[in-house]
């Protein structure tokens, strides 16, 4: 290992954004990957799974035991939702100095986490170790509200479309191309883990109707606000590019942006700025690319400020 580098480890890595984190954390300057834990590939080499990947590292079978046994400084639980919680405990017993990042939704509603979106929360970090990532809709569906937050007369309504690589890797009718062709798929129309996610954290009720469309990757959210006075629409484009100002990785346009744009983009877009002829209804349209500023690239936001870099470190700008 280079001891000028952080050392850094994934669990679960045979996903999807797996994947995208390997590729990240190769090009990174200041992380060298220890080990990615995965029961279905062990034993196989990383680099014939990962294009452009270098190097002999192959993939291990780790409980939360050899986990924590590994004494990197940095860990990615990359696990389905309940799974984190005895890699978060070996950890903690073994070296409670390990930067743990959790990519499920396990933490997310844990006040003693830091809930890591860092373009709305990045100051109410406090040097945590445990950082929960958002959801890839639930980062979506608060950059589109955020600016707007103050001024609701109404619970935001969200109409969502993804990709079906937000679906995993394990077969469902959500991940199935033939399935999908030529359809769109509704499902947890109401009380959808990234609706009570959002919800909780921009802290106002929001609406949210998820659905998965036939393109591998990407999400689009329409979201409808109602305001509690009249606004014009340079009005409503000011205050997003005010809140965005500065913001590397989001984009705030006139147009309202496509989701065909932004695959395998870091960055999210925030477009189209439609007004009702009173002023009163405001329809705003995101897009980003849920393995990416959805998943591991805002992984790696935080990951970079939890040990002392950039927060842009070996993230390609838009």
């Amino acid at each position: 290992m280079d001891r000028d580098k952080k050392s850094i480890g994934i669990v679960g890595a045979r996903g999807h954004t797996g994947v995208e984190l390997i590729r990240l954390i190769a090009a990174h300057p200041a992380l060298e990957l220890a080990f990615v834990s995965s029961r279905e590939l062990d034993g196989q080499l990383v680099a014939e799974h990962i294009h452009g990947f270098h190097g002999d590292l192959r993939y291990t079978s780790l409980d939360a035991a050899a986990v924590a046994a590994q004494g990197v400084d940095v860990v990615i639980l990359a696990l389905p939702n309940g799974k984190a919680a005895p890699y978060v405990e070996a950890l903690d017993a073994a070296k409670p100095e390990t930067v743990i990042l959790d990519l499920s939704a396990d933490y997310r509603f844990d006040p003693s986490w830091y809930y890591g979106l860092p373009e709305l929360t990045r100051d109410r970090w406090r040097g945590e170790r445990h950082i929960s990532n958002p959801g890839c809709y639930a980062t979506a569906i608060q950059l589109s509200i955020a600016p707007l937050k103050d001024v609701l007369a109404a619970p935001p309504v969200c109409f969502g479309v993804s990709g079906y690589s937000g679906a995993g890797t394990t077969p469902s009718d959500k991940n199935d191309p033939d399935k999908l062709r030529d359809n769109l798929m509704p499902y947890a129309l109401t009380g959808h883990m990234h609706e009570k996610e959002a919800s909780r954290h921009l802290g106002i009720p929001v609406e949210f109707m998820p659905h998965v469309a036939p393109h591998f990757r990407g999400l689009t959210v329409t979201t409808n606000l109602y305001v509690s006075r009249s606004f014009k629409r340079d009005e409503v484009l000011a205050r997003y590019r005010a809140a965005y100002a500065g913001e590397k990785l989001v984009q705030v346009l006139d147009e309202a942006p496509w989701v065909s744009h932004i695959a395998h983009q870091h960055h999210a877009e925030i477009g189209g700025f439609a007004l009702s002829a009173d002023g009163k209804r405001v329809v705003v349209v995101a897009t980003l690319d849920n393995l990416l500023k959805g998943a591991a690239t805002q992984a790696m936001q935080n990951i970079n400020s939890a040990i002392g870099c950039d927060e842009m470190a070996g993230i390609p700008r838009p």
